[in-house]
């Protein structure tokens, strides 16, 4: 073998389909590091602390201690009900969520210990129709607050929303107000609801239960808002201010309790767990 058939052997191998990407460049400062670099530090861009979307899967496995997660109403799925199309039917995009995460749901639920806590965990899967809310997700959600409820102990909601799921129509916007009753449930119990506001957390999801923890606690820079920048540019004529809609912005504002990087999340949120177990107590 001369040493152009090494070489187009080696380009083989090393091509785009077969090989993963060893490089990451960050969006924020746009330096270009190895992947473990940023892998290491669960998608946290060690130059600029900027944090890389992560998986469902991979938050759960984050915050749940390791083999307490047990998922629950996974066979829950939508319907539809209003037979919706646009460019594409409803059942049709449900489909190709499915096909590109595995499941039916962008929500998934279960029960946990994180801590040493015991606790109900729900993760909301934006790759699963940019984590909309629909009468599914709003029901995985109520039994969840249910599961808590019986279980006396804490909830975790960790939202990545785009908001109420346009598709469901009325059927999705009542999860707002169906989530925030039972919420009101598990507060008469005097049990803890920790909202984690993650990028993006928008519309209906961030009009309702994401906003209504007894702790808020955000990552850094998270998209949060209810309707997009353009539009409250559009509507109030004036320009906006730096950093709008961005987690710091809300902190500065009083809006949520505290900004946390992701790999020190777990932690944050044992702490609150165990010191409402002590004032429960």
């Amino acid at each position: 073998m001369n040493l152009s058939d090494i070489f187009n052997s080696f380009r083989k191998q090393a091509s785009k389909n077969d090989a993963p990407d060893h490089w990451v460049k960050c969006p924020k400062c746009n330096a270009l590091m190895y992947y473990k670099e940023v892998d290491t530090l669960n998608s946290v861009c060690p130059k600029c602390n900027h944090h890389f979307r992560i998986s469902a899967d991979k938050r759960i496995q984050l915050l749940a201690d390791e083999g307490t997660f047990e998922e629950k109403d996974s066979n829950l799925s939508p319907n539809d009900p209003l037979k919706f199309v646009d460019k594409k039917s409803y059942k049709k995009r449900v489909e190709e969520g499915k096909n590109k995460t595995g499941r039916i749901s962008s929500v998934i639920s279960g029960s946990c210990q994180i801590g040493g806590m015991d606790a109900e965990l729900v993760v909301f899967d934006f790759a699963f129709m940019g984590g909309s809310l629909g009468s599914v997700e709003g029901e995985k959600i109520v039994r969840a607050i249910n599961r808590a409820i019986e279980r006396k102990c804490g909830l975790v909601i960790v939202s990545a929303s785009g908001g109420a799921r346009m598709q469901e129509s009325t059927y999705s916007l009542m999860q707002m107000s169906k989530t925030a009753a039972a919420l009101k449930k598990l507060s008469e119990h005097n049990l803890p609801y920790i909202s984690v506001l993650t990028d993006p957390t928008m519309g209906g999801v961030s009009a309702s239960f994401a906003m209504l923890g007894d702790i808020i606690m955000a990552e850094p820079n998270s998209l949060i808002g209810f309707a997009g920048q353009r539009v409250i540019k559009q509507t109030i004529g004036a320009d906006l201010p730096e950093g709008f809609q961005r987690a710091e912005f809300l902190l500065e504002h009083g809006l949520i309790d505290m900004v946390v990087n992701r790999n020190d999340m777990k932690n944050s949120i044992t702490k609150f767990l165990k010191l409402f177990s002590k004032d429960k107590k």
